[in-house]
């Protein structure tokens, strides 16, 4: 009895040293586990504490090279800046020198500022006064043209009073032109009444007489118009025969003109001929001449004294 007790003790020993063992064993896997956890979460502060005390010494080593690059490059903009600067400073001084000499050189040995001056104004005065003989001119030729058309209206006036001289009003017949019912006379009786009534010839055309409307050497042969500059009217309207010139018992030294030339030749006028006397580069032009003779004389002296030293 006391062995059975003793085996049945001795197994529930055995378990529960088994059982407790079994539990010590898995409480030191556990602690081993959580001592890893503990460690490897360590070990990784550790380590990101170092990897971002690195990071922070390689920014520290990038901002400074970085600086360092970024002042020097500054450095050597500013050095080309300045060097482009100073020598658009030492080409505008050129420029202005040169422009200086230039300058002196053009007013002293190529024309005359003053001198030019002068021909611009003479160029002007001419200028002005060749305006006003062309206003002039045109002034003569309109005058001309209103006389001549005058004269060419009036000259068709006589001969259209020429050709309806049948017309005249009679004491009979009062005529087409002299009504009972107009207060005054018309022009064209008027006219009519001064004229005397010959059968007219035929106008020779294209006449050169004839298109300024002054009667040439072959116009109609009518004895008198009215207004025409080489006949003499009767101041008194009542009368209508025309007063004949003196006979003069001289004869004229030379042979007489036709009226139609007279007239001609007191209605031209002379054409102004409009010209420069000087051009504009007469100045220049002397100028050179004369520097190319003070070279050509310059190069006969020394020809000259080569010659002479030659000889000797």
């Amino acid at each position: 009895m006391a062995d059975v007790l003793s085996l049945t003790r001795e197994n529930e020993f055995r378990k529960e040293y088994f059982y407790r063992n079994s539990l010590a064993e898995e409480n030191r896997q556990k602690e081993n586990q959580a001592a890893i956890c503990i460690q490897s979460w360590f070990r990784a502060c550790k380590v990101r504490a170092y990897i971002s005390h690195l990071h922070k010494k390689a920014v520290i080593i990038q901002k400074i090279w970085r600086g360092f690059r970024a002042r020097s490059r500054f450095r050597q903009m500013v050095k080309a800046a300045y060097f482009i600067m100073k020598m658009n400073f030492y080409e505008a001084m050129a420029v202005r020198i040169q422009r200086r000499w230039r300058g002196y050189f053009v007013r002293k040995y190529v024309h005359s500022f003053y001198a030019r001056k002068s021909s611009l104004e003479n160029i002007a005065m001419k200028n002005e006064q060749v305006r006003r003989d062309l206003d002039e001119l045109e002034e003569l030729q309109r005058r001309e043209r209103k006389c001549l058309k005058i004269v060419k209206e009036q000259a068709a006036k006589v001969y259209q009073a020429h050709r309806l001289h049948h017309l005249l009003s009679t004491k009979q017949c009062p005529g087409v032109f002299n009504s009972p019912f107009r207060r005054a006379p018309h022009e064209m009786e008027l006219l009519l009444r001064q004229v005397k009534y010959q059968a007219p010839t035929r106008l020779t055309p294209r006449d050169r007489a004839f298109q300024l409307g002054t009667p040439g050497p072959a116009a109609p042969n009518f004895p008198e118009t009215l207004g025409s500059p080489w006949i003499k009217s009767t101041h008194s309207e009542s009368s209508s025969r025309p007063v004949l010139p003196p006979i003069v018992s001289r004869k004229p030294q030379s042979s007489p003109r036709e009226p139609g030339e007279v007239w001609e030749q007191r209605l031209h006028c002379p054409k102004l001929s409009l010209h420069l006397q000087t051009s504009y580069t007469l100045l220049e032009d002397v100028q050179n001449d004369l520097h190319q003779h003070n070279i050509s004389a310059f190069t006969k002296s020394i020809y000259a004294n080569k010659t002479l030293m030659n000889g000797h």
